[in-house]
């Protein structure tokens, strides 16, 4: 009976016990440029899957490549980049460790450089730092680190709300930070901000742009409890549905109880007979 309640009972004490994670950027930039930067949210776009890029290795591809049959995290940066983009990339590795999902495997990750000089030999550096930071059996074939000219650049980063500037003062890239989460199909589902990504916001993101393909029992409860607020790019703690969920779970625990009662009185009433 207690199952039901317990269960959202401890969802709500977790959520609680997560802090929110916001927006940053380089406060180093000038007020001019920082009007210029922001990732506004275009959920539901189809990013163009036709759009032509180069892989670590050199080869040419296409975006629509690695959109195949799992969800896809997109992140955003340049490869020699001196403050951000490290923080996204080694924030988002560091909860991809801690998922329950597999790189590679569940889903994959796509991070393509905004700046037209970086090179393949550069998407390469930056793929061994990362892959070696994560670790795991399918990682290397699970995130792939792309250049590209700028017309695929600016077309894929329009698509997506993602918008930067270069800061001639500066020598370098002023632009907001968050990663976005593709359907298979290459459509935007989420978004999360900031350079630390809850673990439990990024699997609920992933298992729903996957349309429940992956995850687990206990996810499909997590996302009866929780509920994405574009907004803060966020999930959030719902009571009224994790009441009734709670009061499902426990109307089930009573009618399994029940009917366990039942068959062993007619057992014992046969035993007699």
């Amino acid at each position: 009976m207690a199952y039901g309640i317990a269960a959202c009972g401890l969802l709500l004490f977790l959520h609680l016990m997560t802090p929110p994670v916001w927006g940053h950027h380089n406060t180093q930039h000038t007020p001019e440029i920082l009007q210029k930067i922001g990732l506004d949210q275009r959920l539901n776009a189809q990013v163009p899957l036709d759009l032509a890029f180069h892989d670590a290795a050199g080869k040419a591809v296409q975006l629509g490549d690695y959109l195949q049959d799992k969800p896809v995290i997109l992140t955003l940066a340049y490869f020699d980049c001196p403050n951000l983009c490290p923080l996204v990339l080694e924030g988002l590795v560091k909860a991809m460790r801690v998922l329950p999902l597999e790189l590679g495997k569940d889903f994959d990750v796509v991070t393509v450089s905004i700046d037209p000089r970086d090179t393949p030999a550069l998407a390469t550096e930056a793929q061994q730092k990362y892959l070696k930071q994560y670790g795991g059996s399918h990682a290397a074939a699970g995130w792939h680190f792309l250049t590209g000219e700028p017309d695929a650049i600016t077309r894929l980063t329009q698509t997506v709300g993602f918008r930067y500037t270069y800061d001639q003062q500066q020598e370098q890239y002023a632009h907001a930070s968050g990663i976005m989460v593709l359907t298979p199909q290459g459509r935007v589902a989420r978004y999360f901000y900031g350079i630390e990504f809850p673990p439990r916001d990024l699997r609920l993101g992933l298992i729903e742009a996957s349309q429940n393909t992956i995850g687990s029992p206990i996810d499909q409860l997590m996302l009866m409890c929780y509920h994405y607020d574009p907004m803060t790019g966020q999930y959030n703690f719902i009571i009224l549905p994790s009441i009734r969920l709670a009061g499902l779970l426990t109307v089930g625990c009573l009618a399994a109880f029940m009917g366990i009662m039942l068959r062993r009185d007619r057992r014992r009433k046969t035993e007699v007979g």
